[in-house]
């Protein structure tokens, strides 16, 4: 049986979801590594956040299958990674230890993925079976 052919902004969505995940992992694996390695001034902290990073990441990669799929409930997903995203770029911008590189690395990629959800194609893909279709 043939699987329908999918849009390239779904899937080029659903690479950059999988790229924001490959992140996610590796921020965790230097986290466990820090853990191992160094001593953190709060344990506690650091296992949570730990923790956090790898949860974010294990739900980046069910979300970038998800996509793949044409699941609906991954466009409230992507909207909800990416103003979470924004929110860490707008802090990276500001402050005493300003990053304005890491603040653009953020931002841009996601506003890419905002823009690439809402293209007309994106939308049809991952419409609910039982909806109208997007015209």
């Amino acid at each position: 049986m043939d699987e329908p052919r999918r849009h390239p902004l779904l899937i080029i969505l659903a690479i950059l979801v999988f790229a924001e995940c490959a992140l996610m992992s590796i921020a965790a694996v230097y986290l466990v590594v820090e853990l191992l390695i160094d001593v953190p001034t709060s344990f506690a902290s650091a296992i949570a956040l730990t923790v956090l990073v790898i949860i974010a990441a294990v739900w980046l990669a069910v979300i970038g299958v998800n996509t793949l799929r044409g699941a609906s409930w991954v466009r409230g997903a992507i909207v909800t990674w990416q103003v979470l995203q924004i929110a860490v770029a707008v802090g990276a911008f500001q402050g005493v230890f300003a990053r304005p590189d890491i603040g653009w690395a953020l931002l841009i990629p996601s506003l890419v993925v905002l823009v690439l959800l809402f293209t007309r194609p994106v939308l049809a893909a991952t419409a609910r079976r039982d909806d109208p279709p997007v015209v």
